[in-house]
């Protein structure tokens, strides 16, 4: 496998996630960057969507499963979504950042990172 990687920055989408009881009433922001193993190079030479990994549709993806379901904690979520990838989109290697912005209010964010599968 090449070290090809397709990556999707600052993804926002908005969901119930929290432990206090108004954090499940009230939808709040979290932020998702993500890094995806892919070898481009027969996509490249073809020109063709169909070789490679549809960062419109993982996107999609990722907002309809998140945006109306709810969640205790960020690890949770990282994790599902990270299972989600490996079993729909077929990849082999993923690197999942999540945030929550202003949820320290010392901070601008706090969060999670996880990795899953093999390179």
């Amino acid at each position: 496998m090449s070290g090809d990687t397709l990556y999707i920055r600052g993804l926002r989408i908005d969901t119930f996630i929290g432990i206090e009881g108004w954090e499940q009433q009230l939808r709040q922001t979290i932020s998702m960057d993500l890094e995806l193993a892919v070898d481009v190079a027969t996509a490249a030479a073809a020109d063709d969507l169909g070789a490679t990994l549809n960062y419109c549709a993982i996107a999609s993806r990722l907002i309809e499963f998140i945006e109306n379901r709810h969640f205790q904690l960020l690890e949770t979520l990282a994790e599902q979504c990270a299972q989600l990838l490996l079993s729909e989109f077929a990849v082999n290697w993923l690197r999942l950042r999540l945030a929550k912005p202003d949820a320290v209010a010392a901070a601008a964010e706090v969060g999670v990172v996880i990795e899953r599968g093999a390179r």
